[in-house]
């Protein structure tokens, strides 16, 4: 919880990653949970990226959705958010020390990973 230097984050450019308790774009900064409750979304998460100087701006690595539930508090969204910040992290580290991610010259998120085509997440579910 910490907002880097610009030359702390350009001299580890590339190397720097930060999880965020969103699916950024939408939600920077502070109490996101809660945000995402007021405005009503059926759908949050939390995304891995790059750290770039733009405070949650960088290039994004990886995002994992969850359903918003009728009775969610941001306390119960915040936890269920937790568990999927807990499977994400890891795996975005992994990819960056084997090699699997990276950024290209253009500051894009380049990956060898195997990409899922005609995946859609949709909440609530259809019957």
């Amino acid at each position: 919880m910490r907002i880097l230097t610009e030359q702390f984050v350009n001299r580890y450019h590339g190397r720097l990653l930060n999880i965020h308790p969103s699916l950024l774009p939408a939600y920077a900064g502070m109490n996101t949970h809660e945000r995402a409750l007021q405005d009503g979304v059926k759908i949050h998460g939390c995304t891995v990226h790059f750290v770039t100087p733009d405070l949650d701006h960088g290039p994004i690595i990886i995002q994992a959705a969850v359903a918003v539930l009728s009775n969610d508090t941001a306390q119960i969204l915040s936890e269920r958010v937790l568990q999927q910040e807990h499977l994400v992290y890891p795996q975005a580290i992994r990819w960056l020390c084997a090699g699997q991610v990276h950024l290209n010259a253009e500051g894009k998120v380049v990956s060898n990973r195997v990409e899922h085509l005609g995946t859609a997440l949709i909440s609530p579910n259809l019957e």
